[in-house]
This record gives structure tokens, C-alpha cells and sequence, in this order.
């Protein structure tokens, strides 16, 4: 029994040397990593993410809100070839998409100014105006606050409607 037991505890000696080893060296490279990722995170500053621009508002110069981004379309190496933007309808209901290539849209990192806007305040999505002020703490890096394209909400209605395929 002696002998079991010994051989049970020198085998699991063997196997876990290994082991051991093996997270020893996966820890070392990990403090470098942390470093470089941070880098990272400084170069990308000033860049936004996709996924924030999806549902961001788009509006005419006239500050007359036209639709919403629904959509980015890529090319394989990754560069946007056209923004879906959705116009009309209600909660999606009756809505027009339509695709317009990047350089359509500006995008703007201030909020929208409206007719029932004054000063530093901003419009909410119920159409009341909110009195807290907007300063460059409170901007955001990794998103615009709207964009904007030319034309009128009947002039985008018009164009011909975005499918993603013939069954839509």
C-alpha cells in the first residue's frame, strides 16, 4: 500500500512539474502585453467605434433629423463602403433604407442646435430641452453626436430603397 501511495504521489510530482512550468512562462509576457495595449489604446484615441455609430441620428443642414445610421457596409479589407440609413417610418415601421457612401455624411462631435435649443442646451429624443451644459469632460472619444448629410427628408425617400438581398 506504502508502495502505491508513493508511486501515486511521485507521478503526480512529474505531471504537475510540467504544468507549472508552463503558467511559470506564460506570466512572464504578460506585464510586456499590458504595456503595448495601452499604446494601442493612445494611438486608436480619436477614433470611433462602429458599433456607437449604429443608431446615431442624421440630420440635414437645416438641423431637420432625416433617419439613422442601421448599417456599415465593408469591403474585405475593412474600409466602409456605404452607410444604411434609415428614413421615415416610426420605430422602423415604414422605413425607407437607402445606401450613401461615407464622404455623404459629416460627422459632428457637438450636439445639434435646434429652433427650441439655446446655449449649451441640447434636445432629448422626446423633443424637451435639458439644461446641463456639455463640456469637453463630458465628450465622448469613441463616438460622434450626430452626423449630417445634404438633402431633405422627401429628396432621401426618393432614392432608390437598400436590399440586402432580393428577399427583402
Amino acid at each position: 500500500m506504502q508502495k502505491l501511495l508513493a508511486a501515486a504521489l511521485l507521478s503526480a510530482a512529474v505531471f504537475s512539474a510540467p504544468a507549472y512550468a508552463q503558467t511559470a512562462q506564460t506570466a512572464q509576457p504578460t506585464a510586456p502585453a499590458a504595456t503595448a495595449g495601452s499604446q494601442e489604446k493612445m494611438m486608436l484615441k480619436g477614433n470611433w467605434r462602429a458599433s456607437k455609430l449604429m443608431g446615431l441620428d442624421v440630420y440635414n443642414d437645416a438641423n431637420e433629423k432625416l433617419g439613422e445610421v442601421n448599417e456599415l457596409i465593408l469591403d474585405k479589407e475593412g474600409k466602409v463602403n456605404a452607410v444604411v440609413i434609415g428614413v421615415g417610418g416610426i420605430l422602423g415601421v415604414g422605413e425607407h433604407d437607402i445606401a450613401v457612401s461615407m464622404d455623404k455624411l459629416k460627422f459632428v462631435e457637438e450636439p445639434v442646435r435646434t429652433s427650441s435649443t439655446t446655449g449649451t442646451q441640447r434636445e432629448t429624443t422626446t423633443g424637451a430641452a435639458t439644461g446641463a451644459t456639455t463640456s469637453s469632460a463630458d465628450a465622448n472619444d469613441w463616438m460622434p453626436d450626430h452626423a449630417v448629410m445634404s438633402g431633405t427628408k422627401e429628396q432621401l425617400k426618393a432614392m432608390p430603397q437598400f436590399k440586402y438581398s432580393d428577399s427583402n
